[in-house]
């Protein structure tokens, strides 16, 4: 026990060994907050706490299992295997398939991920007959969403006088009853939709005082990582589990709340102190990935906002360079400034590519990256892009293992009921809704009994329905008797999927047929790692119990590590590079324009641009354009507030912003900018052009600076009328040759 103990600092032993009430545990960045959190739940269980008794809640499952890893060789892997520990969703998830019966579901429902969810309400808005204009399924999505988080269900919604008015407002007078016809659907259809695992827990505990009890009694320490993350629902859960024995202990940097947009209230951990105010505060200040200059960077930063829970993080670490800004005058030459500064650091320094990081605050920011990057053969990927769970020819097999083990999933049976194709268009589809909506059973019942149900179809439908309904008996059957991976390969084949697949001889089809290959690949490992664990009977259900839970970072993978890293900086958090190039910081861009007015929402902003930071060990790079392409024309910019935030000493400052006022680009004369982005460049290729010392406004030897590539000085002009040119060597760019007609410039220096 001691020698895990002794690996920790004072702060983290400290924290480790109070368990007799509730914690609060601030994690500064860097500061080995999963240590502490893995420690504390393995000295419990050296203490002869029952791992049954443990209730460990994460946010991703790789979070788990890296917790998991480091637990397994202080106490064994049987004992943490009987852990509960997991994110919210799934501990919650198996809570609900143990108590189904109790809210009026079975316990194999399904769940709905995001596009599912959407699905049905854009169905039912269109058989509302609603203007999907006014009534778009993403907005009504959302709106369902953060009612739910609000513990608001539909009877409640229509009670809520501030959400109606909102409603009216909007011209959405309707949502209140697409959001009860959505709830009907999905309990008829026996799915739960993310939100509905934390809000039906909510409701399941609040509802039955016995199971609340029960579980009070089960769960005897709770211990919660990213606090700063919980939406109301999951703080609200937590109080009910913890409200008796307050053995709760939550970790977490309120400087790094940066997900308001999904429901995060910072609220919850700062005011902490309030909802338990016996608790003990523990600060875990020592950062241990970063430089001095970079921690003390961050601090000068983030002390700018007001709402926060007091810490001073410390490096013991080198000193560090100085954090270098760099201005460029057009969004291109950031990207080639950033792309050649990593060509250069890995040059000069040895660096690997992994060993950088591009953050930006939108994904529309990567695009010219990309083609930095690619022009001078650095290999790049984006995290966080499409999962492969996310991938159609993917969601359309685990669209049959959700009908296999749930055949009264709804949008399930509608995604595949005629994929492959096998006659059953879309009138028919829409008469069995309508026959199942008016009786009120889900599409197979109608489905497996069209008679009895009156569906209005002629013989050759109904011998389709019989023929897919037949199929999907038989799988079942061998539901009963098959593994996942036997299962998955027969409905593979047996679907007319693999038929479907390999017909395409493309280039995507053949990547198609190797993602089902993969999921393939997925049920066998799946069901061979849970044999050798010693569970039998691995059924499909038990795989869609697993991956509809993934996150993207969960599935993330890639064979060849040694690439740059490019992601927004809300996917970063939480990972940590050498060497990280936070770009775009400009304002309207870094804060964002929709939450500039917004006192909150800057604080918000700026803890994100804090994460950015502190996700480097040993270089941070700050970029800025003073010109950036949007709208179909070149706008001037000013740099971000937030470099300002940063004190000036740990700064290396171009000469533009050291002199306390940036140079923006000069205005260009009407009808300087088109909307047509014609390439201006031609070949460097020798011509037989008579040569000129001027042309027009322009002569050899003038400073100009164009739209794209900055600063450059005119060598030589050619050429008459349209096919007058100028041969320029830019600053960072090189020699180009312009085509006058269209080049976009302007002279700077005569």
């Amino acid at each position: 026990m001691d020698d895990f103990l002794q690996q920790l600092n004072e702060n983290q032993r400290e924290a480790v060994l109070y368990n007799e009430g509730p914690s609060l545990v601030i994690a500064g960045a860097g500061s080995g907050k999963t240590r502490v959190l893995t420690y504390k739940i393995a000295f419990l269980l050296q203490n002869g706490i029952s791992p049954y008794s443990i209730l460990a809640l994460t946010f991703t499952n790789k979070a788990a299992r890296e917790m998991k890893a480091r637990i397994a060789p202080i106490v064994g892997e049987e004992t943490t295997r009987r852990l509960w520990m997991g994110t919210f969703h799934s501990i919650f998830s198996r809570i609900l398939r143990r108590e189904a019966e109790k809210f009026g579901y079975r316990s194999d429902f399904t769940i709905y991920d995001a596009q599912d969810s959407k699905n049905l309400i854009k169905a039912i808005i269109k058989e509302k007959q609603l203007d999907d204009k006014i009534y778009k399924p993403a907005t009504i999505q959302s709106r369902i969403s953060k009612a739910k988080n609000a513990l608001i269900t539909p009877d409640d919604y229509v009670k809520h006088l501030e959400l109606i008015n909102d409603d009216n407002y909007h011209k959405r007078e309707q949502t209140a009853a697409i959001y009860f016809s959505y709830w009907k659907r999905c309990k008829t259809s026996g799915v739960l939709d993310f939100d509905d695992l934390l809000l039906y827990t909510y409701l399941l505990f609040k509802e039955n005082p016995e199971i609340l009890e029960r579980y009070r009694n089960q769960f005897s320490f709770i211990l919660v990582d990213e606090y700063q993350d919980t939406n109301s629902v999951q703080h609200e859960i937590i109080r009910q589990l913890a409200a008796e024995h307050r053995r709760i202990c939550v970790v977490g940097d309120d400087a790094q709340s940066i997900y308001s947009f999904r429901g995060a209230n910072i609220k919850n951990i700062l005011n902490f102190q309030k909802t338990y105010p016996e608790s003990k505060l523990f600060k875990l200040e020592q950062n241990y990935r970063s430089t001095q200059t970079i921690v003390n960077a961050a601090n000068s930063l983030i002390e700018k906002n007001r709402k926060q829970i007091s810490k001073t993080v410390f490096s013991k670490k080198e000193s560090g360079e100085k954090i270098q800004v760099i201005s460029a005058y057009s969004d291109y030459e950031e990207g080639y400034n950033v792309a050649s500064r990593i060509a250069e650091m890995r040059m000069l320094r040895q660096y690997e590519y992994s060993d950088f990081a591009i953050l930006y605050r939108t994904n529309a920011q990567s695009r010219i990256f990309e083609e930095a990057l690619r022009k001078i053969n650095i290999p790049y990927r984006i995290y966080g892009g499409l999962s492969f769970y996310q991938r159609k020819e993917v969601k359309d097999v685990i669209a049959y293992m959700r009908i296999i083990t749930n055949p009264n999933d709804e949008e399930a049976l509608k995604r595949i009921i005629n994929y492959p194709a096998r006659g059953i268009g879309d009138t028919t589809l829409k008469k069995i809704i309508t026959a199942a909506g008016i009786q009120d059973v889900s599409l197979w019942e109608v489905i497996c009994n069209p008679l009895h149900y009156n569906l209005n179809i002629n013989n050759g439908a109904i011998n389709k329905l019989k023929d897919f309904q037949t199929l999907i008996s038989r799988f079942l059957e061998n539901n009963e008797t098959q593994n996942a991976h036997e299962l998955g390969g027969n409905i593979i084949r047996e679907t007319g999927l693999a038929s479907e697949l390999y017909a395409d001889k493309t280039p995507e089809g053949l990547s198609r047929v190797q993602n089902v290959d993969e999921l393939n690949n997925s049920l066998y490992e799946f069901v061979s790692s849970r044999l050798e664990e010693g569970r039998q009977d691995v059924k499909i259900g038990d795989f869609l119990a697993e991956v509809s839970l993934l996150s993207d970072q969960d599935t993330d993978k890639d064979e060849n590590h040694n690439r740059v890293s490019m992601m927004t900086v809300h996917a970063a958090k939480g990972l940590e590079f050498k060497n990280v190039m936070v770009v775009g910081l400009e304002e309207e861009l870094f804060p964002s324009d929709m939450r500039k007015d917004n006192p909150a929402e800057i604080e918000e902003e700026r803890r994100l641009f804090y994460v950015a930071i502190t996700r480097a060990e040993k270089n941070v790079i700050l970029t800025y354009a003073k010109n950036r392409f949007r709208n179909g024309q070149s706008q001037s910019c000013r740099p971000s507030r937030f470099i300002r935030d940063v004190d000036d000493q740990y700064l290396r400052m171009p000469g533009d912003l050291r002199m306390g006022h940036p140079v923006l680009s000069v205005s260009a004369p009407p009808n300087y900018y088109t909307n047509t982005r014609k390439s201006a460049i031609i070949n460097n290729e020798k011509t037989d052009a008579v040569s000129h010392q001027s042309i027009g406004n322009l002569s050899v030897g003038n400073q100009i600076r164009h739209e794209r590539f900055g600063y450059g000085k005119v060598l030589e002009l050619s050429g008459e009328s349209d096919n007058a040119k100028a041969t320029v060597e830019f600053d960072n760019f090189g020699k180009k040759q312009l085509l006058l007609k269209f080049a976009k410039f302007e002279v700077i220096q005569k």
